[in-house]
């Protein structure tokens, strides 16, 4: 039996029998435009440990929104985001994996079990012709099989390109016509 976690491609919903309970990282990692959220920053609407003070009138963004650990069940328990110290998901209008940093614990993701599997899935998402992300705020480092690329901060519009040279792999943001 192979009890690698895979990513999933179309959930259907949240796992049966999961929940946020007191995990409110996507609170203060994701960016909500609707609700002018910033990434990287508490949601003026959270209660730490307990969850969304304005829960039964929450917007529709943060209502819908499941990350990866609550969609996918192989997924373990050290990768629920008050755990794992990250929040990942598909980043919005992509099929990038986006794995969103806490500032407070930067370099979470590159310690294990983390940072082998975000690997693995970086070399599965080339493949697939996407890619993974990591975003702390709006800086964006894009995972190689043949190393990580540090692209700098991420506008609005902007896209990212991942290149393949004979095997060796280098990213780049084509910037939005501004």
């Amino acid at each position: 039996m192979n009890d690698t976690p895979v990513l999933q491609t179309a959930p259907a919903g949240p796992v049966q029998g999961r929940e946020c309970g007191s995990c409110t990282l996507c609170c203060k990692v994701l960016h909500f435009a609707d609700i002018d959220k910033p990434a990287g920053k508490w949601c003026q609407h959270v209660a730490q440990g307990r969850g969304c003070s304005i829960h039964a009138t929450k917007p529709d963004v943060c209502r819908v929104y499941h990350c990866e650990w609550m969609l996918n069940p192989s997924l373990g328990p050290e990768w629920k985001p008050d755990r794992a110290r990250f929040v990942m998901g598909t980043y919005p209008g992509t099929t990038a994996l986006a794995v969103w940093l806490d500032p407070g614990a930067q370099g979470a993701w590159l310690k294990e079990p983390y940072y082998s599997m975000i690997k693995h899935w970086a070399r599965i998402a080339l493949i697939n012709n996407t890619y993974v992300m990591v975003l702390n705020g709006n800086r964006v480092t894009v995972v190689l099989p043949t190393g990580n690329a540090d692209l700098g901060p991420l506008e609005t519009g902007d896209n990212i390109v991942v290149y393949n040279q004979g095997g060796t792999y280098s990213a780049a943001v084509e910037r939005a016509a501004g």
